[in-house]
């Protein structure tokens, strides 16, 4: 029995709610690794949606441990409403199916109200964030500034942390005037919030360990998608934390072999929300269709998502980086009754034709796809649960991305009911 990564291999977006809810019913535990409340996993369960941001998406499950990581920034006021819309869907949370870890940095009002006065100062410039502060918590974090859920139990100890925080939080906004933060006021929110907080907040690296121990399957649950990694994504228009597969033992206090199989989500197509480089984007009509029959709104924020072709060279790049061992390609049936399919294949730059996407942005942005045509479908494909139930063409689609990405579809969803799954390969049977 394998332990599970689930990342993303393009810019986030790709559908990994469905699937990591897919292969929640065969895992005991199932953790969140990095990231914030800032990406969102939609589920449809029993004809029930279910739109989690911070929570990992075992939730929804009975009998599974839910676990948030230290690897996780936590917005403790988000995480709250998000159990009490939960609970109103008759789901249970409590402190027997969650922990927080005791060393993720939480989010602060200062953070949001940092993040948005610097996205509304960048103007044009900006990053695209979400605005939920994300980027200065994990920020405060790497500068020993920041909050962690466990100080919540120490008043005296976050008098301390709240003094440091704004001696550099202030600075930056009298910088841009804007009104200071008073430390009283938040220092009496957190202690108000710290009764609702600390029952979940736990060791989780001992919990996980144990689990392993015991022989328990564990899925680590990624947010967002490889593109936007801090290190390897389309920097600066990226998050501010590693969203690849390598950050799920560090952002769960595990060892590198906790992690046994690498699943990459990977849409049919390629979508984006946001500001940066976008080199298969559509602009016309065929972009609009896409958009349309995929319903492509981001989770968390509404905003609508860039589409273009499926990016192959992206994707191989990802699943490289990320030592993907199988892909779950999602929406395909979003590609239903086109006449023609373009797959990016490789970029010119500047009259060179490249294999990769460069890390250099100015070059990011000069890259050009070189696209392969491929015959379309007719048929649907929605709701297909066997190879047979799909079209001739449509399994030649999936066959030359497999070629041209290096790694196999180990799973194929073709709707966003659970159940609507072609499995190739049990990621949790080796």
């Amino acid at each position: 029995m394998s332990n599970v990564v689930v990342v993303g291999t393009q810019w986030g977006d790709e559908g990994k709610g469905k699937v990591v809810d897919w292969l929640s019913e065969r895992a005991d535990v199932v953790v969140r690794f990095q990231g914030g409340h800032n990406a969102g996993h939609t589920l449809v369960i029993d004809g029930i949606t279910y739109k989690l941001s911070s929570l990992p998406s075992g939730i929804v499950r009975g009998g599974k441990l839910s676990i948030i990581g230290n690897g996780v920034v936590l917005d403790p006021w988000a995480m709250l409403k998000e159990i009490e819309t939960l609970r109103d869907q008759g789901v249970t949370v409590n402190p027997d199916c969650l922990q927080v870890a005791e060393n993720a940095a939480l989010i602060l009002p200062v953070h949001v109200n940092l993040d948005q006065a610097r996205e509304k100062a960048a103007g044009k410039d900006k990053i695209g964030t979400t605005g939920r502060g994300i980027g200065p918590a994990y920020e405060d974090k790497v500068g020993r500034r920041a909050v962690r859920a466990g100080d919540l139990a120490e008043p005296a100890l976050l008098k301390t942390r709240i003094e440091k925080m704004l001696i550099h939080h202030n600075a930056l906004l009298r910088g841009m005037g804007m009104k200071e933060f008073d430390g009283n006021t938040l220092i009496s929110q957190l202690c108000e919030i710290a009764p609702k907080i600390l029952p979940y907040v736990n060791s989780v690296w001992k919990t996980l360990d144990e689990a392993r121990a015991g022989g328990r399957r564990i899925l680590f649950e990624g947010a967002q998608g490889a593109l936007l990694d801090v290190d390897h994504g389309t920097y600066p228009f990226v998050t501010s934390s590693n969203t690849v597969a390598g950050q799920a033992a560090t952002g769960s206090g595990q060892g590198p072999g906790a992690v046994e199989f690498v699943l990459g989500i990977t849409k049919a197509y390629t979508t984006r929300v946001g500001e940066g480089p976008f080199p298969s984007e559509l602009f016309d009509d065929v972009g609009r269709h896409i958009g349309e029959r995929g319903h492509e709104f981001g989770t968390v924020t509404g905003r609508s998502r860039r589409c273009g072709w499926f990016d192959a060279v992206l994707v191989r790049q990802t699943c490289t980086i990320n030592g993907t061992h199988g892909i779950a390609l999602t929406k395909l049936d979003v590609l239903d009754g086109m006449k023609e399919l373009k797959v990016g294949i490789a970029y010119d730059l500047d009259g060179e034709r490249i294999d990769h996407l460069p890390a250099c942005s100015f070059k990011q942005a000069r890259v050009k796809p070189i696209y392969e045509t491929l015959e379309g479908w007719s048929e649907s494909t929605e709701g297909a649960r066997t190879w047979a139930d799909l079209p001739a063409t449509a399994i030649k689609y999936i066959r030359r991305i497999e070629e041209l990405i290096e790694t196999p579809v180990a799973l194929l969803s073709t709707s966003p009911e659970r159940d609507d799954t072609i499995l190739v390969h049990d990621p949790f049977a080796d």
